[in-house]
């Protein structure tokens, strides 16, 4: 059984250490163009603070939620209209998104056993909630990251975001309108410990398989990197594949990321959308 008191604790931590990037920042660096286009480093926390406002609603107000989702005019704007909403200026907005964070975490544990939340297009139980907020929260802040120049140490908890990439093998291929193949995949993942373990995911009779370091199959599923830049070897035509439609997030597929060689030569691809423009 999964364990929401431990993913709450790692969804925790993951904001933390994306807070302490931010948190320092003077105001004008959060004006800062992100990878995502249109989207500054502001956008980025306002998108996470207006997602754990909405995810709040579904643990605590099926109604309220439903209401949050008629009321916005347009449907193909929805994620768009809640960052906008939630802009401010920067103390103002570091205070909404870590209020909001720790809202939502009593209210993912105080949510009745064996209850599905509504979200979009689906039901989700708190444990699956709270996962999907840290991939969020981790692509996100891989974003506000890429702004600023820094990298950020890899941890165990992109243990999270590799199973969920697995998890929605299938709504890859769905997404890009393509059949979801029934040739199993397995993946193995150097995890980030540097102990040489692996993450490996699928059955291990699995002729079609993917290899390679777990951070660098986080950041394709969350289409933060083009293939092309990625350490990931796939064997077998499905595997292959997959690595060409793979998404983490729901919705409709992501324009992804072009190779960076193609952001050197000034490709506009290289910034192109993702899942920002999709809620998870």
């Amino acid at each position: 059984m999964v364990d929401l008191t431990a993913l709450l604790t790692d969804l925790a931590a993951e904001s933390e250490q994306l807070d302490a990037i931010v948190a320092p920042l003077p105001p004008p660096d959060w004006g800062r163009p992100t990878p995502a286009a249109g989207w500054t480093i502001s956008h980025q926390i306002a998108h996470l603070a207006w997602t754990d406002q909405v995810a709040n609603l579904a643990a605590t107000d099926a109604g309220a939620f439903y209401a949050s989702i008629s009321s916005t005019p347009e449907v193909s704007r929805l994620v768009d209209a809640g960052a906008e909403a939630f802009l401010a200026p920067p103390a103002a907005l570091l205070g909404r998104w870590r209020t909001g964070r720790s809202t939502l975490a009593a209210s993912l544990a105080a949510v009745a056993t064996g209850e599905k939340l509504p979200w979009y297009g689906t039901r989700m139980s708190p444990a699956s909630m709270a996962t999907a907020r840290i991939m969020e929260t981790w692509a996100h802040g891989e974003d506000v990251a890429d702004a600023l120049g820094v990298s950020r140490p890899a941890t165990a908890r992109l243990r999270h975001i590799a199973y969920l990439g697995f998890r929605t093998f299938g709504h890859g291929f769905a997404a890009h309108g393509r059949a979801v193949p029934t040739t199993p995949v397995q993946i193995e993942l150097a995890a980030p410990t540097g102990d040489g373990e692996i993450w490996a995911f699928g059955p291990p009779d699995a002729t079609d398989r993917v290899v390679g370091p777990a951070r660098d199959f986080c950041l394709l599923v969350t289409q933060r990197r083009h293939r092309a830049d990625l350490a990931l070897v796939a064997t077998g035509p499905v595997a292959d594949e997959w690595l060409d439609v793979a998404q983490v997030f729901a919705g409709p597929p992501g324009a992804g990321r072009a190779p960076r060689s193609a952001a050197a030569s000034g490709d506009d691809r290289a910034t192109g959308d993702d899942s920002i423009r999709t809620p998870t």
